[in-house]
């Protein structure tokens, strides 16, 4: 194990079904943010991202969100380099992928009318419905949005004022609301990073109820218990770079890079 080589297990996904950067580096007003970083979220397992904060994980996932367009690299979907598409095909590339910030941002409405509002308007621009269909529809939404909290556990709280919810409770509704659109691929950024154990809790139970319905997801996070108990596989970014990727139990007790195992540990701040 040494300081220098890592083993970095990557995926052939930009030839495969899954969604992936592949040599990527971005940077802000000159500064470099990420550099040279392959990794993919594969449909039906959990990712986790984890490094000190400042590495480049937030970036990382908005890439992946295709937010933004890398400096170098390309991002493939199912093998398709996405950025070399049409505006039009990167627009329904970008409907398959739901992001979920640490920050809620809920409207002035209901829960239910939360969780369904955006799906009624993406239905709504893409089909041109009609009235009538549009009532077929709104009802159809209501069912999905009463799924999606479900998985979330605020089935009881979908009349409630979104105001009205405790941070926890915002949180949740949020991912709820990701969900609804029916996904192929879930990006969670520090989701659970100021919720109580409850809560924290329930949104695990909801990530893993995701990738057992096929989902890929990346998970951004500072908890390392957390990485442990979600992913399937774990991504170590260090200073902008991917030092180490692969299967959870091997990074927490086997890593190749020193620094990873430091890091673990606590012994490596920056």
């Amino acid at each position: 194990m040494s300081d220098s080589t890592a083993r970095i297990d990557r995926q052939p996904s930009t030839t495969a079904d899954g969604i992936a950067v592949a040599g990527v580096s971005h940077g802000f007003d000159g500064e470099a943010v990420l550099e040279d970083v392959t990794v993919s979220v594969n449909p039906g397992e959990v990712l986790a991202i984890i490094g000190p904060s400042g590495t480049g994980k937030t970036t990382l996932l908005r890439l992946l969100a295709l937010f933004d367009r890398p400096d170098v690299g390309s991002i493939h979907l199912d093998g398709t380099d996405v950025w070399a598409q049409s505006e039009r095909d990167r627009l329904a590339a970008r409907r398959r992928i739901g992001m979920v910030f640490q920050e809620p941002n809920l409207f002035d409405a209901s829960v239910r009318r939360n969780v369904s509002y955006g799906l009624q308007i993406r239905r709504d621009w893409d089909d041109r419905l009609n009235q009538w269909f549009s009532r077929l529809i709104g009802k159809k939404n209501g069912t999905v949005a009463t799924e999606a909290l479900e998985i979330v556990g605020l089935e009881e709280a979908a009349t409630q004022d979104a105001s009205s919810l405790s941070g926890g409770e915002a949180q949740r509704v949020a991912f709820a609301r990701a969900l609804a659109y029916d996904p192929d691929f879930l990006l969670l950024d520090e989701p659970t990073s100021d919720l109580d154990p409850r809560n924290t809790a329930v949104l695990e139970e909801a990530i893993e109820t995701a990738r057992d319905q096929g989902l890929g997801v990346a998970i951004a996070t500072h908890d390392m218990n957390q990485a442990e108990r979600v992913a399937d596989r774990v991504a170590v970014m260090l200073q902008g770079r991917l030092i180490e990727v692969g299967p959870t139990d091997r990074v927490f007790t086997d890593p190749d890079d020193r620094r990873v195992q430091k890091f673990i540990d606590g012994e490596l701040v920056y």
